[in-house]
């Protein structure tokens, strides 16, 4: 069974930084695409940012230059270092291969004020 536990997220003022995690465990994870996604409430799940094996990286235009996704394949773990962060980066952060394969985790929710 394919697990997704999500990390780091916080409330923080907007131009502030946060670095969320992800650690999977069930696939194999050094050859996977990962993804990372985010969903407002009451609206649908949308893609942020995956990275491949290679690492080759793939942004949503929304965060182009302010995102940074990055991988560790020994720790079976995806990071997402957000930068300049702006009241509409607000979502539940998840991570899922990509494209998309199993059910979701809890997520890590990111709250930006201005």
């Amino acid at each position: 069974q394919v697990q997704f536990v999500e990390s780091g997220g916080a409330l923080v003022q907007a131009g502030g930084s946060l670095k969320l995690s992800c650690t999977i465990s069930g696939t194999s994870f050094s050859s996977e695409n990962i993804g990372w996604y985010r969903q407002v409430l009451g609206q649908q799940r949308e893609f942020v940012a995956r990275i491949g094996p290679g690492p080759s990286t793939l942004y949503v235009n929304t965060v182009k230059d302010r995102f940074t996704i990055s991988r560790d394949d020994a720790k079976n773990t995806v990071f997402l270092q957000m930068n300049d962060l702006r009241p509409e980066d607000t979502a539940m952060y998840y991570c899922n291969i990509y494209p998309i394969k199993y059910g979701w985790g809890k997520g890590t929710q990111v709250t930006v004020s201005s």
